[in-house]
């Protein structure tokens, strides 16, 4: 532990110092309301890179629809992306479902309660697994997230990156150091959680309002704003896509189901794809459409250009009319495709920029159009 040797007299302090604390301050959240190990394991994969305000609506609904391991593991996947729908980060929708399954399988229905256990389930890590261990049965074990991070690293002022290996682990041991073996562990946890989301923050930390600023070497250095180090972040590249708006006539669209593995994988889209290099939007669309669905299409107008934002690029994604060419529609780089009528699009799960897409239908729907070729039935297709 670096060259600072905290004695229990110190980590008793600390401990005393946050559990009162959260006792007076805590923040009140639906998953603590019960210590039920399902719901603290959905709470901290729904709060993974996901703020507490944008989660606590999410969780409620889903937790209405899917309130059990059961219920989750036998609803199908196209369900469970509906329900997370707009909360970003699909994959850890897709490992929810697929380790409900796992436990459904292995373990009787019972979320397991050893580290090695919970990191064999899809889309399980350490601090996933020390959380559900602390907090719903207890185990001392230390969830170490960003907030508890931070306080790390300005209690014992570690003056390095964060991000290194090597530092992580001294993190990792102060935080082990520090929780409590009496059952607490939950507890001290979620204090931390707290302390660092509403206290210890990112910039401007409130070190007068801290329980244990008293014990803080950062604050007593004067090095409360700079610690934890921050590293330069990467340029975000930008990427092209663009996306078909194709109505048969019936008035109904055009829509694929991704592929089960990729971005935002089983999540419905319109025809489309990444544009390559300088390529046009209008190149572009006939290209991927082509691939897709192996059909013809003819763009006729722009209609929007929606800009959103991902984890690691910026999209552009330019929306165009087209009509129907040559070819029949077939499921060539996606699982399937159907016509659906627009009032029944909200059944399917898509993605954020998929559902700005949609929003230019009903202007779309205003406009006379020329539907020649469109209203055939294709071999395959199915409507809703």
């Amino acid at each position: 532990m670096s060259n600072i040797n905290p004695n229990r007299s110190f980590r008793k302090q600390i401990l005393t110092h946050i559990l009162d604390w959260y006792t007076n301050c805590g923040r009140s959240l639906p998953w603590r309301q019960k210590s039920d190990p399902y719901r603290v394991w959905l709470s901290e994969v729904m709060l993974q890179q996901t703020q507490v305000d944008t989660v606590i609506p999410y969780y409620l609904r889903f937790l209405s629809r899917f309130p059990d391991i059961k219920t989750l593991a036998e609803a199908p996947l196209g369900d469970v992306l509906k329900a997370w729908e707009n909360l970003g980060y699909y994959r850890r929708a897709h490992n929810l479902h697929q380790a409900a399954g796992v436990i459904m399988e292995r373990f009787s229905g019972r979320v397991p309660e050893t580290m090695d256990d919970l990191m064999a389930l899809p889309g399980v890590g350490s601090y996933t697994a020390a959380a559900i261990l602390s907090i719903a049965f207890g185990k001392a074990a230390a969830a170490v997230d960003s907030n508890i991070r931070r306080i790390i690293c300005r209690l014992f002022a570690i003056a390095e990156a964060p991000e290194e290996p090597a530092v992580q682990e001294r993190i990792a041991a102060y935080a082990q150091f520090l929780v409590p073996t009496d059952g607490r562990a939950g507890s001290f946890n979620q204090a931390l959680m707290d302390l660092g989301a509403t206290v210890c923050t990112a910039r401007s930390p409130r070190c007068d309002a801290c329980p244990i600023r008293h014990a803080c070497i950062a604050r007593a250095q004067g090095k409360q704003d700079v610690l934890p180090l921050k590293t330069k972040k990467r340029a975000v590249p930008q990427r092209r896509g663009v996306a078909g708006i194709l109505l048969d006539g019936e008035g109904r669209v055009l829509v694929v189901q991704r592929p089960k593995q990729g971005l935002l994988a089983s999540l419905w889209k319109f025809p489309g794809g990444m544009l390559e290099g300088d390529e046009s939007p209008e190149t572009g669309l006939q290209r991927t459409v082509k691939d897709e669905l192996g059909l013809h299409v003819k763009p006729e107008k722009s209609v929007a250009i929606i800009k959103h934002a991902y984890t690691h690029f910026r999209l552009i994604l330019h929306v165009w009319s087209c009509r129907h060419g040559d070819g029949s529609v077939q499921a060539l780089q996606c699982q399937q495709w159907k016509w659906v009528s627009p009032k029944n699009l909200s059944g399917l799960p898509f993605s954020k920029a998929d559902s700005m897409v949609i929003s230019t239908l009903p202007f779309l729907a205003k406009k006379k159009r020329n539907a020649a070729g469109c209203g055939k039935r294709h071999a395959g297709a199915t409507a809703s």
